[in-house]
């Protein structure tokens, strides 16, 4: 992706066959421009708590009562996801073969909670295959920037949130996403908080103006209280691994947000869609998690049989 501003003939739903060539403007490419373009009147905070409120109970009952449906609302959230982020590279140009990717997008958290990491692998390698091949087959100019942007969405979105399957088939897997949802949680909130009374320098100005490194200390104090808490009375583990955890997790959830920021930024977007009433996009809600549910797992996998 280049450092050029948006076309203003990009935007709306990238088309299957689709080359780098212009076209015009239609509903979808007004759509595009219309999310991407920032509110002045800001969020809509009733729609924002009605929305954040009902993912919640969603996410809570899936967790403990309806692990296959928690299952389809992940795949469901990854091939949402994939959309967005597919959808604003027609901003630069960039078409992604859909058909591929969309059932990539769907296969890898299926593959991860019911096959196990071997079936995960292997997933990502099919669907990064039929990439290649479909947009060989398609002949179309920007093959290569076409093939890399699609591998590049599908380890960004549902490879990095099917890890989150993969912790929720352990052992307390249910207890173990849950103390990774809270730690991103206690990641956004305390630095938010932090950084908003005492920020003063900032973290990465040409990417995310409004991070400190006040608000990064917030993030990783209110945390690892959070993460102790946790496993200890939770996960029943050993204080030390509450501390790794949410160390490591507010630096992949840091690592995420900044990420994503660095990518809209890129693309002259404030939100991914608005696809979520006051909240922007799902990718602009998944950007902390998709970083912070691999970590959560190799330390979860690695650490925790050890602080039984």
């Amino acid at each position: 992706m280049g450092t050029d501003q948006p076309s203003t003939q990009a935007g709306g739903s990238p088309a299957p066959e689709a080359g780098s060539g212009s076209q015009k403007a239609g509903p979808g490419r007004r759509a595009l421009r219309a999310a991407a373009t920032p509110s002045r009147a800001g969020r809509n905070l009733p729609a924002a708590i009605i929305v954040g409120l009902a993912l919640l109970v969603a996410v809570l009952v899936g967790l403990f009562f309806l692990p296959d449906a928690f299952v389809v609302l992940v795949s469901v959230f990854a091939l949402i996801g994939v959309w967005e982020v597919a959808r604003a590279l027609t901003l630069k140009s960039i078409f992604v073969p859909q058909v591929p990717l969309y059932a990539g997008a769907l296969a890898m958290p299926l593959a991860a909670y019911y096959g196990g990491p071997e079936a995960l692998a292997f997933a990502l390698v099919a669907s990064a295959v039929a990439i290649m091949v479909y947009k060989c087959l398609d002949r179309a100019q920007d093959a290569v920037r076409s093939i890399m942007s699609g591998v590049f969405i599908l380890c960004w979105v549902p490879l990095f949130i099917s890890f989150a399957l993969l912790l929720l088939d352990e052992d307390n897997g249910a207890l173990k996403v849950m103390t990774m949802l809270l730690l991103v949680v206690s990641n956004d909130t305390f630095g938010y908080l932090v950084g908003v009374l005492f920020g003063k320098h900032p973290m990465a100005p040409k990417i995310s103006p409004k991070k400190s490194w006040e608000g990064f200390a917030g993030s990783v104090g209110g945390a690892v209280v959070v993460g102790i808490l946790c496993s200890v009375f939770i996960l029943d583990l050993q204080w030390w691994f509450g501390l790794v955890l949410a160390i490591a997790t507010v630096a992949a959830s840091s690592a995420g947000d900044l990420a994503e920021s660095m990518v809209k930024r890129e693309l002259g977007i404030k939100d991914m869609s608005n696809i979520l009433p006051g909240h922007g996009g799902v990718m602009d809600r998944l950007d902390s998690i998709v970083f912070a549910a691999p970590v959560a797992y190799v330390l979860a996998v690695l650490l925790a049989p050890g602080a039984i």
